[in-house]
C-alpha cells in the first residue's frame, strides 16, 4: 500500500512591515517620479506595455492604479475596466472585446480586471459553461505569448487578501457614501463563495503562469505597503534608464513571483 503523502509543514508567514502616512506619502512620490522616467522611455522608444490587475473582490485594484496613473500623462496612459459585455459582445470570439484595447506604440495600459474574468467570476459563479472555461484556459497562454512575441510586455499582478481583511473592505464600501459606486450584486457573494474562488484561483495560476507571463502575486491585507512594492516591482520588470537603484528593492515577503508551494506556506491566503 502506498504511504499517504502528508503536505509541507506550514511556515510562520512573515509579517508586513508598517510605515506611517508620512513616510509613505514620501516614498510613493518618489516612486511616481520613476513612473514617469518609465513612461518618458516607453515613449522615446515606442514601446507597448499591458499591466493586468487581478484579484478578490476589495483586492485594491482601484486604489493601485489611481497611485501608479496619477502623474502618468493620460494621452498615453489608458485604464480599461469594462463593464459586462452587450448580448452583441457575448456572441463574439471571447478575447474580441479586450483586443480593441491592447496598447499601441508609446502606451501603457492597465486592464482592472481582464479576460481573466473567464477564469474566475465567470466561472466561479455559472456565467459561463464549463466548455467556454476549458477553451479560455487553453488559449490564454498562447494568446499571451502572441503578445508576446508582437512586442507588447504583458505584467500579471494579482492581489490577495485574507478573508476578514475582505470581509472588514466590503463593510467600509457599504457604510461610505463616497464609495457606493464600487458596491455589486457580485460583492454579496465574494465572501459566501470564498472558497469556490481560491479554488479558481489556484487553478488559474496553475495553468496560466508562463516563464513569459508569469503571475506576480502582492501580499494587499496592508494597502500601502502593497501599492509601495508593486510599483517596485513594476519598475524593476519594465526597466528604464536612469533608475534609482536605492527606492528600487520590492520586498520580496509582499510580491513575489507565483509557486505552488505559497499555497501551503500561507503567504497566499488560504
Amino acid at each position: 500500500m502506498s504511504k499517504k503523502l502528508t503536505p509541507p509543514p506550514r511556515l510562520p508567514i512573515p509579517a508586513i512591515p508598517e510605515i506611517g502616512h508620512d513616510d509613505y506619502k514620501k516614498m510613493l512620490i518618489k516612486l511616481q517620479i520613476e513612473l514617469v522616467k518609465l513612461q518618458r522611455d516607453v515613449i522615446n522608444l515606442g514601446r507597448k506595455i499591458l499591466i493586468i490587475l487581478e484579484g478578490r473582490d476589495a483586492g485594491g485594484k482601484d486604489g493601485a492604479i489611481k497611485r501608479i496613473t496619477k502623474h502618468l500623462s493620460p494621452r498615453e496612459t489608458r485604464v480599461v475596466a469594462l463593464p459586462k459585455p452587450s448580448d452583441r459582445q457575448a456572441s463574439q470570439w471571447y478575447f474580441e472585446r479586450y483586443i480593441a484595447h491592447l496598447p499601441a506604440a508609446q502606451e501603457l495600459v492597465l486592464f482592472n480586471r481582464s479576460w481573466y474574468n473567464r477564469a474566475g467570476v465567470e466561472h466561479v459563479m455559472g456565467f459561463c459553461t464549463d466548455a467556454q472555461y476549458e477553451e479560455f484556459m487553453t488559449a490564454v497562454v498562447d494568446l499571451e505569448a502572441l503578445l508576446s512575441s508582437s512586442g507588447i510586455a504583458v505584467v500579471k499582478y494579482y492581489l490577495d487578501i485574507g478573508r476578514d481583511e475582505q470581509k472588514k473592505r466590503l463593510k467600509a464600501r457599504r457604510d461610505s457614501p463616497l464609495k457606493q459606486w464600487k458596491i455589486s450584486p457580485i460583492d454579496a457573494q465574494a465572501t459566501k463563495h470564498w472558497k469556490d474562488y481560491s479554488r479558481a484561483r489556484n487553478a488559474m495560476f496553475a495553468r496560466t503562469h508562463s516563464m513569459l507571463s508569469p503571475w506576480i502575486v502582492v501580499r494587499a491585507d496592508d494597502k500601502r505597503q502593497a501599492r509601495l512594492n508593486l510599483i517596485r516591482d513594476l519598475l524593476v520588470r519594465l526597466g528604464y534608464p536612469d533608475p534609482d537603484e536605492a527606492l528600487l528593492t520590492p520586498n520580496p515577503n509582499i510580491v513575489f513571483a507565483y509557486d505552488e508551494s505559497y499555497l501551503h506556506n500561507g503567504m497566499i491566503a488560504p
